[in-house]
């Protein structure tokens, strides 16, 4: 059984910034870590993601603007949000799973046995 725990959402202007935490249950194993956000009616897609090595990858939609970061000491996921858009209001949720890899864009939530309860991000222009 593992936990995780999101926090950090909240309501920002368009072109602020916000960083997600996301808490998980200490582990020998390191485990393939992701960010998902989904809005009312769409599928949810996943943002950003980093491998059991250390390398993150990026969806087209958030690169360059968003940044993923694990500290193991802390237990704890990062998402840093810089220069944010109307278009990234969602309910963003964490993810994790063992023994995957490759980027963000090949992967489905399909892919992931353990999940956080999420927490909103809401833009405004």
């Amino acid at each position: 059984q593992r936990d995780l725990v999101e926090s950090g959402g909240g309501s920002v202007q368009a072109g602020g910034s916000l960083t997600l935490s996301c808490v998980y249950t200490p582990t020998y194993n390191n485990y393939y870590s992701a960010w998902f956000r989904q809005t009312p009616g769409k599928e949810r897609e996943g943002v950003a993601a980093i491998d059991s090595y250390g390398s993150p990858s990026y969806s087209d939609s958030v690169k360059g603007r968003f940044t993923i970061s694990k500290d193991n000491d802390k237990n704890t996921l990062y998402l840093q949000m810089n220069n944010l858009k109307p278009e990234d209001s969602a309910m963003y949720y964490c993810a994790e799973e063992l023994n995957l890899y490759g980027t963000i864009a090949t992967k489905t939530t399909d892919d992931f046995g353990w999940w956080g309860q999420g927490t909103q991000v809401t833009v405004s222009s």
